[in-house]
């Protein structure tokens, strides 16, 4: 099967990446790289920065990559599917509800690929939890949690903390959650004095009952990346910064120990690590997007379902803005 002739458009933070698995990565060839504001990064090498999306069609692409700012994305996505181009969309999927039902509503009409760069869903951590409770490691889920904090990152100009990180977590809960949000409260804050918010805290619950919580912010002084599924066995913890997977079973050991009991309550079960396959998750990504160009759709996040976590995130920013919980 020939390779699939891709071009990058938007070749900044993120778009370099991109660029470098383009390149290595096994179906695909990369024909073609588009950013008006220049190769900052030095990543083009000997190949022409187009200027817009337009000339990147022109240079005879079947799929594209599509790094730029959120605001874009709408505009370009449209052109891509009228063009009969694949695409994948960096996370969010749109800046607006309205501008991602229209890039769905495009891509369903073209019938072309449409994914959306929820890339922690390709962090080993996360792919092997969700293998886990989809076997029933944990026997019924009673709740999600996650943590996404650290400091600001001066890449984002364009959105605020719940559409650049809380989308990951959204996304991931629902796929590992197997459900939709039924509905969200969510608070936020400014401290930096940037119009969109910096820190936020969300609570809610999933069509099926499992309990979910969010905490994320752009002001921690460290950094982390931790998502915890409770359940009737015990609890998985996936720290996907370091790309870790730890199962703690509820406690099967009576303590009669009165002081180790006090501490560590009246009984103790295993803790596990796992050993996972170390790879690089955008590099999965990319395999997942050639085999979804291919016909196995199976391995990619859905533009839809990229819209259903816009539609969560929508939910968030009014539940911050009116002080009450918000049904989906």
């Amino acid at each position: 099967m020939e390779d699939i002739k891709v071009g990058v458009i938007g070749i900044g933070s993120m778009g370099r990446h991109h660029v470098r698995n383009v390149r290595e990565t096994p179906g695909e060839t990369l024909v073609a790289l588009a950013d008006p504001a220049g190769d900052k990064f030095g990543v083009a090498g000997d190949m022409e920065v187009l200027p817009d999306v337009e000339a990147l069609i022109a240079a005879g692409i079947e799929a594209a990559i599509v790094a730029v700012p959120t605001e874009f994305h709408k505009d370009i996505a449209l052109q891509l599917a009228a063009a009969g181009v694949h695409a994948l969309i960096e996370k969010p999927l749109a800046s607006t509800l309205e501008d991602g039902e229209a890039i769905v509503a495009a891509y369903r009409d073209a019938n072309l690929i449409g994914a959306t760069g929820y890339v922690e869903r390709c962090n080993p951590a996360l792919m092997e939890l969700s293998k886990r409770v989809q076997a029933g490691d944990l026997g019924e889920i009673f709740q999600i949690a996650t943590r996404r904090q650290g400091p600001f990152p001066i890449r984002i100009a364009d959105v605020g903390v719940i559409k650049d990180l809380a989308t990951h977590d959204v996304d991931l809960t629902a796929w590992i959650g197997g459900s939709h949000y039924q509905e969200i409260a969510a608070r936020t804050a400014r401290k930096s004095g940037r119009p969109n918010e910096d820190l936020v805290v969300a609570t809610g619950v999933l069509e099926n009952g499992v309990l979910v919580n969010h905490i994320v912010n752009w002001f921690s002084p460290y950094k982390e990346r931790v998502t915890t599924v409770t359940g009737e066995k015990g609890a998985l913890v996936a720290d996907t910064m370091n790309s870790t997977l730890t199962f703690y079973e509820n406690g099967t050991k009576v303590v009669e120990w009165d002081q180790v009991a006090n501490v560590r309550g009246v009984s103790v079960g295993e803790v596990r690590q796992y050993a996972l396959d170390q790879r690089e998750p955008l590099r999965v990504e990319h395999e997942n997007f050639v085999a979804a160009i291919n016909g196995d759709v199976s391995r990619i996040v859905p533009i839809a379902e990229a819209l259903e976590t816009l539609r969560v995130l929508d939910a968030m920013l009014e539940s911050a803005a009116c002080g009450k919980t918000v049904k989906l």
